[in-house]
């Protein structure tokens, strides 16, 4: 009989360990979190452009007066053709080396819902983002597919994972809208480089990359 008060006392403290012990990986996750999309050292992610935006003009400077003879007037070659304009570059994502990190987010096929599979997920990432070390940051929620099925209907697929996840963030975890944007690019940027029409779960991934102050 002497033993039920040590079993009793052993259960509570279980009881009271274990919730502990799940808390600390809890903050463990998190933090593995923050320290991949906290910019290191003065590096910084500072007036980095989503791509498609035009960068700032630099200033230039007047050139200096510089004196020279009256240049003869040229006569136009009269079998001379107009040549067309050379095409602009397309614009460089200039997010490629800034912090990020991919994580798996569960979802139903062809649907944007998130699954509890997906929020248990997606819990360490709210807590990252909420937390004090990220809150200077604003940060960009890309999702992406694989290659099954058609370009255009994964592209909006893409779309609408991307601002389930940032709805999500704002609603469960109140990462304020302003510091995220959902953008979506169906398969067009695989993790994995598969042939079309293949099922390859890493690439049905969601994306947060770090835009800088």
């Amino acid at each position: 009989m002497a033993r039920l008060p040590v079993l009793a006392c052993f259960a509570a403290t279980l009881a009271l360990t274990l919730p502990a012990i799940a808390s600390a990986q809890s903050d463990s996750a998190a933090q593995s979190l923050i320290d991949r999309l906290k910019p290191s050292g003065g590096s910084g992610t500072r007036g980095l452009r989503l791509p498609g935006e035009a960068p700032a003009p630099a200033p230039v400077a007047a050139p200096a007066p510089v004196w020279s003879a009256p240049a003869k007037p040229q006569v136009p070659e009269q079998s001379a053709t107009a040549r067309p304009p050379a095409p602009r570059a397309a614009p460089r994502d200039t997010t490629a080396d800034a912090p990020s990190v991919s994580i798996t987010v569960t979802f139903p096929t062809g649907s944007a819902a998130l699954t509890p599979t997906a929020e248990r997920a997606l819990a360490p990432l709210g807590r990252a983002l909420a937390s004090p070390d990220l809150a200077p940051y604003r940060f960009r929620i890309e999702g992406h597919t694989d290659t099954v099925g058609d370009a255009a209907v994964n592209q909006a697929l893409s779309e609408r994972r991307a601002a389930a996840v940032r709805d999500y963030l704002i609603r469960v975890y109140g990462v304020p809208d302003s510091r995220m944007v959902a953008v979506g690019f169906g398969s067009s940027q695989p993790l994995v480089q598969t042939p079309p029409q293949v099922n390859e779960p890493r690439n049905r991934r969601v994306q947060v990359v770090n835009l800088g102050s």
